[in-house]
């Protein structure tokens, strides 16, 4: 279970403090439950995965974490001047699998499918290849919770089929929480929905529900 207390987020600017990203935020995700976040863009989505993958942290309140959760795949948080076998070894060393490196590398190299480029630094990477190193890294290892930003997005025909492949394989025994901009791909992978709206989050148990609250907004 994820629970948020009071949570606030804003980020510094040139001129200071900016706007409230998301504000006072009450929120409980339960285990093993596929949550799409839906919201205009700059509503807060990648905010508020960064929050609950610990990758960022809240301005204000708390964030209470009773799982293991991954990174979010298809964010940042790669060595630039490191390749991506080495990122991998990096990762795995650091959740310590150094036994079974090896066969952890190799995983990751064959999901992420990078070719040569699995052995180029990452700051050469496109925005797709980072996102595929990423998801295949996250998948390397169990996790209660897995997080996911766009990760659908982040390759050919191929590699879309074995990242859904992957979501599917998910289902009953750990949860996923996702943005997409494809309310098709909410709707296949997700049940339940939090909806973004002016810096607040609105829980919903059918993601249907909190689509259709999002496209209702357009209308005001």
């Amino acid at each position: 279970m994820i629970s948020l207390h009071n949570v606030s987020k804003r980020y510094q600017t040139d001129h200071g403090a900016g706007p409230w990203v998301l504000r006072d935020i009450n929120l409980t995700i339960p285990s093993n439950t596929n949550v799409g976040l839906v919201g205009r863009n700059g509503a807060g989505k990648s905010t508020l995965l960064r929050l609950i993958g610990g990758v960022d942290h809240p301005d204000r309140g708390q964030i209470r974490r009773d799982c293991r959760i991954s990174w979010p795949m298809g964010g940042g948080g790669l060595q630039g001047s490191l390749t991506g076998r080495q990122n991998a070894k990096f990762v795995c060393r650091l959740y310590g699998h150094s036994e079974d490196l090896p066969a952890k590398v190799a995983f990751i190299e064959q999901f992420a499918d990078l070719g040569r480029y699995f052995d180029e630094p990452v700051k050469t990477y496109s925005s797709g290849m980072k996102s595929r190193l990423q998801f295949g890294m996250s998948l390397a290892f169990e996790f209660d919770v897995y997080i996911s930003d766009e990760a659908t997005a982040a390759g050919d025909a191929s590699f879309t089929s074995k990242a859904a492949k992957a979501f599917r394989d998910m289902v009953g025994r750990a949860g996923l929480i996702m943005v997409a901009h494809s309310p098709g791909t909410l709707r296949e992978f997700c049940q339940a929905g939090i909806w973004l709206h002016e810096g607040q989050a609105h829980w919903f148990e059918q993601i249907d529900d909190a689509l259709a609250a999002y496209e209702q907004s357009y209308k005001k």
